[in-house]
């Protein structure tokens, strides 16, 4: 080769090697998920949960979408609002990650959003309930892959109403946001359909002695509704039933009140418990047999749905990945691919969005009883399918009504 033929062809094999790079700059290296939970505090198990189930997922895919490696960077949010958007603010700006996801509390769903639309960055918030999130607050970045806190509670209060036939429930619950939204959905289509609500306690988030609340409960109520969040539930149904008023006043409760994240630490205390939910681990579909089979082999107990949604929230960042081709860097087109995924056979059944970012997807009324094995578990005993955070509202009516809080709805025949 002449040295004007090897110049000619050294030319050409350095445009191309450019063409490549600039093509494709910021695909060379993995796409990075900035993950954000509470891993220390009273929610660190339920966050475990949520680790696991992710990891799961990567891990079955060997931590590789469409071709490209998986970084998932994990960072505590202590349970605290300024510590979230610190570490929101780490994994955008010092990681550059493509995606966020995670997001545990609603008060730091509220807190990180605002930031989220400000970094134009894509969110899943895999168990973030916040009703707000999805629904007035229009945040056109976060996506909501768990459920939104008044969504179950809506079917349930027909249900507890129609088919239980309750006339009297009084409601003793956590004192925050997730508790007023659980209780607000419940109340609104149990009076509905027939039904009141007597009285509403609020107990302070956190709290261990419930006996000053449980002393106060109406004796004249047909059941009592329970949504105490976190740890502080498994003293509840302890001091409940320590006060002779479990054979006298039938519990109902809120689907986290006896997750499996709490059921192994809880006894005869909770059995007979009924609640809506948008999983059980005692599901018995070929998905959730799979699923459940091997998470209990891997983390040796039950899956919790805070493992289910973020399980299925990394197959649901994969459906988005793969038809992109890996080309997660263009922000909007990772957004709108995002928005278009549908699974028909999530552990938890199918999935899909509604138009304001929540899924549509089965609600499950379930049971506490014991398996074979004699551990505890949530029998599911009527699947309500395809259930919007709207219910059977439309939108536009639904989100002219203020938003469910300690006063709403008001409590009229307290």
């Amino acid at each position: 080769m002449s040295p004007r033929s090897f110049a000619m062809a050294l030319l050409v094999l350095i445009a191309l090697l450019l063409g490549a790079v600039g093509g494709t700059p910021a695909q060379s290296g993995p796409i990075k998920i900035g993950f954000i939970t509470d891993l220390t505090g009273p929610a660190a198990q339920a966050a475990k949960d949520m680790v696991n189930g992710i990891t799961m997922y990567l891990d079955e895919i060997g931590s590789q979408m469409a071709g490209r490696k998986v970084e998932l960077i994990v960072e505590d949010s202590q349970g605290r609002p300024d510590a979230a958007v610190t570490k929101l603010r780490k994994v955008v700006e010092h990681d550059r990650v493509q995606l966020v996801a995670g997001v545990l509390f609603g008060h730091i769903g509220y807190a990180m959003a605002p930031k989220v639309e400000e970094y134009k960055v894509p969110a899943l918030f895999t168990v973030t309930a916040a009703d707000d999130l999805t629904q007035r607050q229009k945040y056109r970045w976060v996506i909501r892959t768990g459920w939104a806190s008044s969504q179950p509670s809506h079917p349930f209060g027909e249900y507890v109403a129609k088919t239980l036939g309750h006339r009297k429930v009084a409601v003793i619950a956590s004192d925050y946001a997730f508790g007023w939204e659980v209780v607000g959905g419940f109340q609104r289509t149990f009076e509905e359909n027939g039904g009141q609500v007597i009285q509403k306690l609020w107990a302070p988030l956190g709290v261990m002695d419930l006996a000053p609340y449980i002393a106060k409960i109406r004796r004249d109520a047909d059941a009592v509704l329970t949504m105490i969040a976190g740890a502080s539930t498994l003293q509840f149904f302890k001091q409940y039933e320590e006060a002779g008023l479990k054979a006298k006043l039938p519990l109902i409760a809120g689907g986290p009140a006896v997750d499996e994240s709490m059921l192994p630490s809880m006894g005869d205390e909770a059995l007979g418990t009924i609640s809506p939910l948008i999983y059980s681990g005692a599901l018995d579909t070929p998905a959730n047999r799979r699923f459940a089979k091997e998470y209990r082999a891997r983390f040796g107990k039950v899956p919790s749905y805070f493992a289910e949604t973020n399980y299925t929230s990394g197959r649901w960042i994969n459906e988005a990945v793969r038809a992109l081709g890996g080309n997660v860097e263009d922000r909007e087109k990772f957004l709108a691919a995002l928005r278009k995924v549908e699974i028909p056979d999530a552990p938890r059944g199918p999935v899909k969005l509604d138009a304001y970012g929540n899924p549509i997807q089965n609600v499950y009324i379930r049971r506490v009883e014991r398996n074979r094995e004699g551990e505890l578990q949530n029998t599911v005993i009527v699947t309500i399918p395809a259930v919007s955070q709207f219910w059977k509202y439309p939108p536009e009516e639904f989100l002219r009504q203020p938003l469910y809080s300690r006063d709403v709805p008001p409590c009229r025949s307290c």
